[in-house]
């Protein structure tokens, strides 16, 4: 998979640009700060994914310029080519309407010249972004990791997407009339359609972070081998906030899983009863703190480091070797997935690293997966990196040949 063409008309800081990023070698993006290297990047995974890594608000995309023309907008472009000879056109126009009196803000978007929604054409071009901020991942909170796993897995996976969609619209529907319950506004017995349907949605989340993190793990724990010289091994610790518990001999429920085994695939048809089971059994505490207490949304993942976890006991060295190990487990995974790899996107992530890391990540950058690498200090790269790779000037919204 890869970009044959970027186009970008009004967005961030680039009011007009054109480029066309080689395939088979490294593209690196080179310049001061707000120049637009970072904006590049955003651009490809905005229209991979129809989200901004760096902004929940898609009005800031707009170049600021277009503030006072009637309908200020942007547009991305991008042509697109498969390993299969398939190619394909991907345009997203962003619009403020400002012609009622009101702003309001549109998504347009087109496959090959048809409108399309954005669950039609996510995973049309496929991306694994590593910033220096991941390492939220070992460090930050279960959400930065809960963003990991749904990141991934909704860019190959539609029927995850699908129930993932569908959940984060249930949650808060659930959430209201579990107040509307404690205020004597509702009857409890209202709560059995929403139970059903966030259970039923719930569990193909469940089912699928578990089955992604099992196939992770083993492309992570061999990439952390690598990177550490065989000294450490790493883990995966799913803990989902739903106690599921795996069949033993006769069909029995056995015992609990407490942080699915990774060994044991459970199937949603199998995680749906019991997700239905402990919202009943939470009901009268839910209603009481007007929250849903259990479900995707409050799960966990933890990462070990030689059975240690490494967010509570590793080094910032551990962390940064973890993460790293992931990203790259993350872009075989979907390259297992999808028959071809994703691109790679790396922001700023070079100069994060130390000498022996370093050597680890652009000895892998092989010219396999489309990647496109942003820097401010091009001497942090090795001469045989930068004979491999072709590198861009970038200045004040425009890229050139170096």
């Amino acid at each position: 998979m890869k970009i044959d063409h970027l186009s970008l008309t009004n967005f961030r800081n680039y009011a007009r640009l054109e480029f066309s990023p080689p395939a088979d070698r490294p593209v690196v993006l080179v310049g001061d700060n707000a120049q637009g290297k970072t904006s590049a990047l955003e651009a490809i995974f905005y229209l991979a994914t129809s989200t901004s890594p760096y902004t929940t608000s898609d009005r800031q995309l707009i170049h600021w310029r277009t503030e006072n023309d009637p309908i200020p907008f942007a547009r991305l472009s991008a042509e697109i080519g498969g390993a299969n000879g398939a190619y394909h056109k991907l345009d997203i126009t962003l619009m403020l309407d400002m012609t009622a009196g009101t702003a309001r803000f549109k998504k347009a978007i087109k496959l090959n010249n048809v409108d399309k929604r954005v669950m039609d054409v996510v995973g049309m071009l496929n991306v694994v972004l590593f910033l220096p901020r991941d390492l939220s991942l070992v460090e930050g909170s279960p959400s930065d990791r809960r963003r990991f796993m749904d990141g991934t897995l909704r860019q190959v996976d539609i029927d995850y997407m699908l129930a993932l969609s569908e959940y984060d619209k249930i949650l808060p529907q659930r959430n209201a009339l579990l107040k509307r319950i404690a205020e004597k506004r509702a009857n409890a017995v209202e709560l059995e359609f929403w139970d059903e349907q966030l259970a039923a949605n719930g569990a193909v989340i469940i089912a699928g972070r578990q089955r992604f993190l099992r196939e992770l793990e083993v492309k992570a724990r061999a990439n952390h081998i690598a990177l550490t010289g065989g000294r450490e091994t790493l883990g995966l610790k799913y803990l989902p906030s739903i106690l599921t518990a795996a069949k033993g001999e006769g069909g029995q429920q056995s015992f609990d899983v407490i942080g699915l085994d990774l060994d044991r695939q459970l199937s949603a048809e199998a995680i749906k009863p019991q997700f239905l089971e402990r919202l009943l059994a939470q009901r009268r505490e839910a209603i009481g703190r007007g929250i849903t207490i259990a479900g995707p949304h409050r799960d966990e993942l933890r990462i070990h480091i030689n059975e240690r976890d490494c967010g509570l006991y590793g080094s910032r060295g551990q962390a940064r070797t973890a993460v790293m190990a992931l990203k790259f487990a993350e872009l075989e995974w979907m390259r297992d997935q999808l028959g071809e790899y994703p691109l790679f996107l790396l922001d700023e992530v070079v100069a994060e690293l130390d000498s022996r890391r370093r050597s680890f990540l652009l000895d892998r950058l092989d010219g396999r997966a489309q990647t496109l690498v942003t820097t401010t200090e091009i001497e942090i790269f090795s001469p045989a990196f930068l004979q491999r790779a072709t590198i861009y000037q970038v200045e004040d919204g425009q890229i050139r040949g170096a």
